[in-house]
């Protein structure tokens, strides 16, 4: 969101203070409303609509957490930053569970209020821009199992919406568990194809004696057992899309037909002479990288650039751990209503341990965990111990700085902090931090428990 189209709501009973904020703000550009206390910036907020609030937590009228609460309901997802010169842990936590997004100990430096008004403002505008392209898909393509909210996951949304009324040839990639299947089931759903069948090829699990005769089909006779003609998969998919998944196990031999395939557009069944035209768009997916396969020759670089059109990458969870509890909700929600269990959401306590996990499996993991969960639970808020225990073994989550931290737990926590405000990107983790990245990824290895992390 530019400086020039947000409205600031400002409130401290410091007319001093108070001055200096507006200055500081309305030179950044921000339209900026003063209020001198916290019934008059309630009143503001009656009248006019805002996109975010600075608030002052000691005002002797209405306190700042009172103004933060009321706030939620005169104006429902406007962030609040608290300021307050006496400054406990205690009062952070009321403060964020009051629902303010940040909290600024008085005194503090211009330039850092600043950097989190902007930092807050940007996120707002990344989530509605995501739920502008959710709601695009899901209205016009009632496509409802891509979930997330987090910087990573809005491009990808965006290249979907971009991509789906094409035809063009689509390479995703993302490592086991991501949902590459699912994104490919969204391009199509979202695609003029939709009414077609979606037909995926697990080129890993193909028998390679069979995997001729599972893709392009056969004739009668044309090997022992073949008692009657027979379509292949790509036949099957014709009018509709076809996901190669895992199309890096092809052998050369199938690399070569399947590229035929893509540049002609026909087939040839096994123990056939006719060339059979087929009308699929073709979506492939890897868990590899096939640039790295085509440099150590064991990928074809000619099929390689056909498939890679247009390229999506799906990110793993634990760069986009922002998005854990929606992603959590959804499967909660899915599997309390299969098994008609009394689940209906998840307990603070088990959110924080999700947060603090690693995710090795991505998504498909915390599904499974999930599932498990809901099995076993028997109230309607799962609880840690409904968890399995793996995820309960990684580091417990450091919200807030506490008090008698050492160096390093200050050091890590503050290194979270900096990765989810950057969407879990790396490199520019390290130049926020002023660190180069390999040191950010040695530091990343020795907190990861059970796992390592990729560079």
């Amino acid at each position: 969101m530019s400086p020039a189209s947000a409205t600031l709501l400002i409130a401290d009973d410091d007319p001093v203070a108070l001055a200096l904020l507006a200055e500081v703000l309305t030179g950044e550009g921000y339209a900026v409303r003063s209020a001198s206390s916290g019934s008059e910036c309630l009143r503001l907020a009656e009248s006019q609509s805002f996109d975010l609030a600075v608030v002052d937590l000691r005002m002797p009228d209405v306190n700042g957490l009172e103004v933060t609460r009321r706030l939620s309901a005169l104006q429902p997802g406007t962030p609040v930053i608290i300021l307050t010169a006496f400054a406990t842990i205690d009062t952070a936590i009321e403060a964020i569970r009051q629902g303010a997004s940040d909290y600024l100990s008085k005194p503090f430096r211009m330039e850092q209020l600043i950097l989190v008004v902007r930092r807050i403002l940007e996120s707002r505008r990344l989530a509605r821009e995501n739920l502008q392209y959710r709601h695009e898909l899901q209205d016009r393509f009632g496509v409802q199992n891509l979930v997330g909210q987090s910087p990573a996951m809005v491009e990808v949304y965006k290249l979907v919406a971009r991509v789906a009324g094409l035809d063009t040839t689509v390479l995703i990639q993302g490592e086991t568990g991501t949902g590459k299947e699912l994104v490919a089931r969204a391009i199509h759903h979202a695609s003029p194809r939709a009414d077609g069948p979606f037909v995926v090829v697990d080129c890993s699990a193909l028998a390679e004696t069979l995997v001729d005769s599972e893709l392009f089909g056969h004739e009668r006779g044309a090997f022992t057992g073949a008692w009657s003609a027979r379509r292949g998969l790509f036949e099957t998919a014709a009018g509709g899309t076809c996901l190669l998944d895992e199309v890096g196990e092809l052998s050369a031999a199938l690399q070569a037909k399947l590229l035929r395939a893509l540049q002609e557009q026909t087939i040839r069944r096994v123990g056939g002479n006719d060339w059979i035209s087929v009308n699929v768009r073709m979506i492939a997916a890897s868990n590899r990288d096939l640039k790295k396969r085509v440099e150590e020759g064991s990928f074809r670089e000619d099929l390689y650039y056909r498939l890679n059109v247009v390229s999506i990458g799906v990110p793993p969870l634990r760069e986009r751990l922002a998005d854990v509890p929606l992603l959590a909700q959804h499967f909660v929600d899915k599997y309390a209503r299969l098994t008609r269990k009394p689940a209906r959401g998840l307990a603070r306590e088990a959110l924080d341990v999700l947060g603090a996990y690693h995710w090795p499996g991505n998504v498909r993991e915390l599904e499974n965990a999930i599932e498990r969960a809901v099995a076993l639970s028997t109230s309607e808020l799962l609880m840690p111990e409904d968890l399995p225990p793996q995820s309960r073994h990684e580091r417990a989550p450091l919200v807030l700085p506490a008090p008698q931290m050492t160096l390093d737990e200050v050091r890590r926590w503050y290194i979270g902090k900096v990765l989810e405000e950057v969407g879990g990107n790396k490199v520019q983790a390290a130049e926020r931090l002023g660190i180069d990245r390999a040191t950010l990824y040695r530091m990343l290895r020795r907190w990861a428990v059970g796992g390592d992390v990729e560079e």
